[in-house]
């Protein structure tokens, strides 16, 4: 009997992690052994966006953000770059191989960006209201 009941509340809440771990931001409402509804876990509010710098290219290319939150740019590459707005809004300094630059969006629009040192290399940030 201890077990079926272990079983009815373990899958849900590996459910909910499961969620939770992929960064979705409506995990599933799990159910109880007793058939109450239990209360989804709140969203969280929305966290930096991570940008790769690999093999010239900023990964992803676009990416969409809130007000106020943060892109975060780390170098994965074997070689230096930057980051720089092609409205001077930011600039980083040069990045070695696993260094990072970040940047806290204030105002929605659009931003586009480059490498100062491979000007080849571009992405756009999309800012939206909150």
């Amino acid at each position: 009997m201890h077990s079926r009941m272990m079983i009815a509340v373990l899958i849900p809440v590996a459910a909910v992690m499961t969620s939770l771990a992929s960064g979705r931001a409506n995990p599933p409402v799990a159910a109880s052994a007793r058939g109450k509804t239990l209360s989804a876990v709140p969203a969280k509010s929305a966290g930096p966006l991570a940008v790769h710098i690999s093999n010239f290219t900023f990964g992803p290319k676009m990416v969409t953000v809130k007000v106020g939150q943060t892109v975060i740019w780390t170098n994965d590459d074997d070689i230096p770059h930057t980051v720089v707005a092609t409205d001077k809004s930011f600039r980083s300094k040069v990045l070695d191989t696993g260094q990072s630059f970040s940047f806290t969006f204030t105002k929605p629009g659009q931003v586009a960006y480059f490498c100062s040192l491979h000007p080849m290399m571009t992405g756009k940030v999309t800012v939206t209201a909150r």
